[in-house]
């Protein structure tokens, strides 16, 4: 009886090996189809458009102050943006907080303009003919980071404190499915429907997920900032919604851009 089950399992494997051959190569396939359709897309970036966009909003007088965003400092000093990405989020004295890009652009529009706060988070991430301002300004702003390699601090005692935070946000459990961020992003080898989920504890995923974001979505026809990532990847996991421009959402930025440091950066970048 025992000899018989042994052959049974030994049959059974057998059958199998070429079953789970054929997947592999299935799966292989799939994932060189998406690189190549991302190839071809790569020429024309329908992120151009608001990257054009985002500049013009930056140089253009604006709000009640009539003013332009030509003297806002993203940390590199009042106007600098050339490279300014690679460096945030940081830590800036004049609010006494760490802030990222979106957070700080957000600052300047109401200090330095003064925009509505509460209807530019209202109108952060942009749907069919509801452009928004903020995507296209991220864009522009990101856009004078390309080829530029990733150097965030974690100097200050404050940015201390937000990546650490956000390293703890990263593990944690929660949700009606007990889900972690690390829960997909915290092992190598892990796909979603077609998608490959990059392991952001490694540093070559971490900085390939990184530099490539923000991003023009083909599926959604709308460019997508970092803050809208964080946002979705939150969906997903059943949170509660994450506040924009929250010490959160900022906490968490700061974990996965220091683990990017040292890539280039080469964004906005475009997604499925």
């Amino acid at each position: 009886m025992f000899r018989k089950l042994v052959k049974g399992c030994l049959l059974a494997t057998a059958c199998l090996l070429p079953a789970i051959a054929t997947a592999q190569s299935a799966q292989s396939d799939t994932v060189k189809g998406i690189e190549r359709y991302r190839e071809l897309l790569a020429d024309g970036n329908p992120a151009d458009l608001w990257e054009a966009r985002g500049e013009g909003l930056w140089k253009e007088t604006r709000g009640s102050k009539k003013a332009s965003l030509e003297t806002c400092d993203l940390g590199k000093g009042p106007g600098v943006v050339k490279g300014a990405y690679t460096e945030l989020p940081r830590y800036f004295k004049d609010t006494g907080r760490v802030m990222d890009l979106e957070t700080r652009l957000l600052h300047c529009m109401v200090g330095i303009q003064g925009l509505d706060e509460a209807a530019i988070k209202r109108n952060a991430f942009g749907a069919g003919t509801n452009r928004s301002d903020m995507e296209a300004l991220v864009a522009y702003v990101t856009s004078e980071s390309k080829g530029i390699k990733m150097k965030v601090s974690i100097v200050h005692p404050r940015e201390k404190e937000s990546y650490a935070m956000g390293e703890k946000i990263f593990f944690y459990r929660g949700g009606s499915h007990d889900f972690a961020c690390a829960t997909c992003h915290g092992e190598s080898d892990k796909r979603i429907r077609l998608q490959d989920l990059p392991n952001l504890l490694d540093k070559k995923d971490a900085q390939r997920a990184y530099t490539t974001w923000p991003a023009y979505r083909v599926s959604q026809g709308e460019l997508r900032t970092f803050q809208w990532r964080l946002f979705d990847c939150f969906r997903q996991q059943r949170f509660p919604a994450l506040e924009y421009g929250s010490d959160a959402s900022i906490a968490l930025t700061t974990f996965l851009a220091k683990n990017a440091n040292g890539a280039a950066f080469n964004a906005p970048a475009l997604k499925r």
